[in-house]
């Protein structure tokens, strides 16, 4: 890798847990609506993913989807105006925080329903199968998300037929407040992909390198014909399910233990100690990304409300080509 490719991936990162902290302020003075899920702990895993997938591979998530929306190219002002619910933003402000969505980057969302979009996931990678694009399918969700039936009916359905998909889970160690081990009869998530006959890995979510090198290496297999895969990466998110969390589940104690090796500090130590970055150019970045957050929720504040035609735009298909 070329030194600028470590830094972006950096610079990824901090502007996914900036961007994360303004909108959390942002929602306590009530100018964002509804839910609003927040991702920071996790940020090396949709940034080490989309740093392993080629531009045509199709990404889709559940609701907890600004990190990644950040990793495929979305600008941070469109994402921020997403959140306020504004016109400009990328669902044109009708998705909100959970329907961040990106057709053209082939991000195909940001969904709301636990396990829903799992089979969604599955009909991507059986088109893709069929019109022979060489694509694959990587689709993201929770360990909560492996006890619904979608799960067990999209991860059997792709193995039947063999298709290119790679099943990620970001196992943070709580289903809203409940860990596995309270919720599941197997709490050994990657044992569920065994299953249905599938090759399962499982790797470090708060390392981006080993995200990236693991997601790299099982790209390559699937897009070689060898079939869907499953991948268990063991994260941990420091801010409550949602913001209405009050997190009596876990203790300080346990946040704070997962803090100290957090994804950013974590990368950032490794670029120092292998000479590959000054911590004067990580401090530049770090305050490169404050002005680009800043600029962000100036563009979301001057930004305008949806029309009120818009609310019955994008309902049916405009054109249906028979």
């Amino acid at each position: 890798m070329e030194k600028s490719e470590y830094l972006d991936l950096y610079r990824q990162m901090v502007l996914i847990r900036r961007l994360e902290e303004t909108a959390a302020e942002l929602y306590q003075k009530g100018e964002i609506g509804g839910f609003l899920h927040l991702y920071i702990g996790q940020e090396a895993v949709s940034t080490g993913i989309v740093a392993a997938r080629q531009p045509n591979d199709n990404v889709i998530t559940a609701y907890r989807d600004h990190g990644l929306a950040i990793n495929v190219g979305i600008p941070a002002n469109v994402v921020m105006a997403e959140l306020l619910g504004k016109a400009t933003g990328c669902s044109q402000g009708k998705g909100g925080s959970m329907h961040m969505a990106d057709v053209e980057k082939k991000f195909w969302g940001g969904h709301a329903i636990v396990g829903a979009h799992l089979p969604i996931a599955t009909g991507l990678a059986l088109a893709d199968h069929m019109q022979k694009t060489g694509a694959v399918t990587i689709c993201m969700f929770g360990e909560g998300a492996t006890n619904i039936g979608f799960f067990h009916e999209a991860l059997n359905m792709s193995k039947t037929w063999n298709l290119p998909v790679l099943w990620v889970c970001e196992n943070n160690r709580y289903g809203m407040g409940t860990s596995p081990e309270r919720a599941s009869a197997v709490s050994d998530i990657i044992q569920k992909a065994c299953g249905y006959g599938m090759p399962a890995y499982d790797v470090d979510g708060m390392d981006v390198m080993a995200v990236k090198q693991m997601v790299s290496e099982r790209l390559a297999e699937i897009r070689g014909g060898k079939g869907p895969q499953f991948l268990e990466i063991c994260t941990y998110r420091f801010r409550g399910h949602s913001m209405g969390d009050p997190e009596k589940y876990r203790s300080k104690e346990e946040v704070k233990k997962f803090e100290e090796r957090g994804p950013i500090d974590n990368f950032s130590g490794f670029l120092t100690k292998n000479g590959i970055a000054e911590k004067n150019e990580l401090d530049e970045i770090v305050q490169d990304v404050e002005r680009e957050v800043e600029e962000a929720v100036r563009f979301a504040h001057e930004s305008p409300e949806p029309a009120d035609e818009a609310l019955f735009e994008h309902i049916y298909a405009e054109e249906y080509g028979g």
